[in-house]
């Protein structure tokens, strides 16, 4: 028997579809949805099954910024092959993002059993969460907003990409709030930071879900699960991304800061009294 069902796995794939890329993590909300369906967050499928459904949400960027990533690995390709072509910013974009996700993929190789094991716990997420608005609306405060996507350098793309890895190991920090954070540390504008985290997430969590794709099909989640929870995060992911892009255009990331607080103060006093198991 499945450890998800398929109605589970809708519900996971729209959890993770609205949240992958809004700054509140995506893997805090899906382990508290798997929390309140019984779905035990440390079972190994169950891990891979959040990674895996990430893909989906990694597939609506594609769509999303289809035109944005043709045009940045043609770039890249032609700088490849033509010396002259290697001094276009969106070439050395293209190494940057390679580059940038070094980090995350060495550091969640060797952390994987901390990863699934004790950084998994809901405790761990709630204080995350709290943890991580501190951090969001410091940033936003600090930040002075006046560079555009244009103005990104190699030294911006390292720090926001190493940023992920505060995400990787402790759940509810949120890997949007962790890189957007960053950049607006490092005077981006809000627009800016949001595309730049889509843009470093792409390589990072297509390779996780990857990686997990055996974990989550051999440990005890069918193919059917894993299959709507994927399409269901693509539909929704695809509406989340055209939404924030116009939100942070005119708004600062307060709203994101104050759900994020409730959420991790409600979960602290959910798994106080008993009503959730970490």
């Amino acid at each position: 028997m499945s450890a998800i069902s398929v109605g589970q796995a809708v519900v996971l794939g729209v959890v993770e579809g609205v949240t992958e890329f809004l700054p509140v993590s995506s893997t805090g909300h899906l382990k508290i949805a798997e929390g309140l369906m019984d779905i035990p967050v440390d079972d190994t499928s169950v891990v891979g099954f959040s990674a895996v459904i990430q893909v989906g949400a990694i597939a609506a960027v594609l769509v999303y910024f289809f035109k944005d990533i043709v045009r940045i690995v043609s770039a890249w390709v032609r700088g490849l092959a033509h010396r002259e072509e290697r001094y276009h910013h969106d070439y050395k974009f293209a190494w940057w993002v390679i580059y940038a996700t070094i980090p995350i993929v060495v550091v969640g190789l060797a952390a994987k059993p901390l990863i699934d094991g004790p950084l998994g716990s809901l405790w761990v997420v709630a204080g995350s969460l709290i943890a991580g608005s501190a951090v969001m609306w410091c940033a936003d405060q600090m930040g002075r907003h006046k560079r555009g996507e244009d103005d990104t350098s190699f030294k911006d793309a390292m720090l926001v990409g190493t940023s992920q890895i505060l995400a990787l190991l402790f759940p509810g920090f949120s890997r949007s709030g962790a890189t957007m954070s960053t950049a607006l540390i490092l005077d981006l504008d809000r627009v800016a930071a949001t595309r730049l985290s889509f843009f470093l997430g792409i390589p990072a969590l297509t390779g996780a879900g990857i990686y997990e794709l055996k974990d989550a099909l051999g440990a005890g989640v069918g193919a059917a699960p894993l299959a709507v929870g994927t399409l269901v995060s693509f539909v929704v992911a695809y509406a989340s991304i055209a939404w924030l892009l116009k939100f942070v255009a005119k708004h600062s990331f307060n709203a994101f800061v104050l759900y994020r607080i409730a959420v991790g103060v409600l979960l602290f006093a959910l798994l106080g009294s008993g009503v959730l198991d970490a």
